[in-house]
């Protein structure tokens, strides 16, 4: 399969042609140079793109990663042929970095706060990785190696805040645990809009709706049909509600409808 083959495989729309482009790029430069590669930082979405055009590729070498254990956003880094992943995950000269930001005792921000100081500087999201706040008055951002100079020497604060900065080594992350709700409820099918009703305790009318109008998403790709049927371990969020994973369907109740117990993250 050629390269053009496969993006019109893959790609669903302009935008990821160009990611996956982009990505192909990086792979063949790590393979042809022998050379380690990577992209820029990557959504869910993205990563779950990538994903599905490497496995179509013949799965090469890669590793997502993003400074952390379950992280959100990767980059996705293809080795060169003498790297293991642990030495990806273990090289203080890897491509990832981390700034850590000390706001004023009772300063109150947001993520939304953080990211908008820290897109003002100019900076792109791509450059950027998961913002992490491990306790008040401690941020902690995750950032491509090349850009790490322009946050150090340039990013003076957030709101009304002014910060200490400092370079924080990327195994000093102190991500906070998520925060989820078990959920065991029964639904009568598989059905995206039955499990979604359920993990989002919503009508199961209003599940169809959300999905029909594109706000839904299986795995990090958008779902339109309300009748997929959905498996343990996978992931569904839905804009403006959030995130919940099926954890387990143990099998069928009494009455014959299917158990279900799923996490939604708070």
């Amino acid at each position: 399969m050629t390269k053009k083959e496969l993006l019109d495989r893959c790609a669903r729309s302009g935008e990821e042609r160009v990611l996956l482009a982009r990505v192909l790029d990086k792979l063949e430069l790590s393979q042809s140079r022998g050379v380690p590669a990577h992209t820029p930082f990557l959504s869910p979405g993205e990563q779950a793109s990538v994903t599905d055009l490497l496995n179509a590729w013949g799965r090469p070498q890669h590793l997502f990663w993003g400074g952390y254990p379950n992280s959100e956003r990767n980059i996705c880094f293809f080795p060169a042929n003498w790297q293991g992943e642990e030495d990806v995950l273990t090289d203080p000269d890897g491509p990832l970095a981390a700034v850590q930001a000390k706001f004023p005792a009772g300063a109150s921000l947001s993520h939304r706060d953080i990211l908008g100081s820290l897109m003002g500087l100019g900076i792109t999201r791509e450059v950027l990785g998961d913002i992490l706040l491990p306790q008040p008055g401690v941020c902690q951002v995750v950032v491509l190696g090349e850009a790490l100079p322009i946050l150090l020497s340039q990013w003076e604060g957030a709101g009304r805040y002014k910060a200490e900065l400092s370079r924080l080594p990327p195994r000093q992350l102190a991500p906070k645990p998520p925060r989820v709700k078990t959920i065991r409820d029964t639904v009568s099918t598989l059905r995206l809009d039955a499990v979604a009703a359920a993990g989002f305790s919503i009508s199961r009318g209003k599940a169809a709706g959300l999905i029909s109008s594109g706000k839904v998403a299986v795995n990090h790709k958008e779902c339109l049909k309300a009748d997929r049927q959905v498996a343990q371990g996978d992931v569904l969020t839905c804009r403006g509600l959030g995130k919940c994973v099926v954890k387990e369907v143990p099998g069928q109740s009494k009455k014959g409808r299917t158990m279900l117990v799923i996490e939604r993250y708070l």
